[in-house]
């Protein structure tokens, strides 16, 4: 009887833990998209520059917890430097600094996740790490061109992704800009509805 009890306590215990971690989590991305909306309407800021006192806000996916996951972090070794496309010539440098595997909706999915050369160089984004990201959203729900995940080197094997944190490049925005392009080999056969959907008209 004591044992059962004590089995009992711990599935509680788990559950509350695990409710207390979704709780913290939604706030966060909820924080996030907060101050994505500030930073849009911020002239020094946004990609519309003079026209941001003009922006209407992002149009979001609900915020879900199922989106957020926990993904198996396998570091590269020895990666090479490469120089990832974009939407115009420019062609930054980006070496593939791991993979995370991980399950969404009962499917497999892998994700190679990228380190800018030049922003390692700096103490604000040596720790940065860049997910851009396709899925079966864009184009039609989302961006046509793909969305980009921040992330930071994880302390060990396992690496949160939350998509309800994924947000749109600023070419999506202002066609000046020069916005990365994600790699074939980011293309999730999901529907990620998390984040933000594609710009208002």
């Amino acid at each position: 009887m004591k044992r059962v009890y004590y089995i009992f306590i711990i599935g509680v215990f788990l559950s509350l833990a695990t409710g207390l971690r979704g709780q913290e989590q939604a706030q966060t991305a909820a924080e996030f998209q907060k101050e994505l909306q500030k930073q849009y309407r911020n002239p020094e800021k946004s990609p519309l520059k003079d026209k941001a006192k003009l922006f209407k806000g992002h149009n979001f996916f609900e915020l879900d917890s199922a989106f957020c996951v926990e993904a198996v972090f396998i570091r590269s070794l020895n990666a090479l430097p490469f120089q990832m496309k974009t939407t115009t010539s420019r062609r930054p440098t980006y070496e593939k600094f791991g993979e995370a595997t991980f399950t969404l909706f009962g499917k497999e999915c892998r994700l190679s996740i990228y380190q800018n050369h030049k922003l390692r160089e700096t103490e604000e984004y040596r720790n940065h790490l860049f997910l851009p990201f396709t899925d079966l959203t864009n184009g039609d729900e989302s961006y046509g061109g793909g969305r980009f995940i921040d992330l930071v080197i994880p302390k060990g094997d396992t690496i949160v992704i939350d998509f309800n944190k994924a947000y749109n490049p600023y070419c999506a925005y202002n066609k000046d800009y020069s916005c990365p392009i994600p790699p074939a080999e980011n293309d999730l056969a999901v529907f990620v509805r998390a984040g933000v959907k594609k710009p208002k008209k």
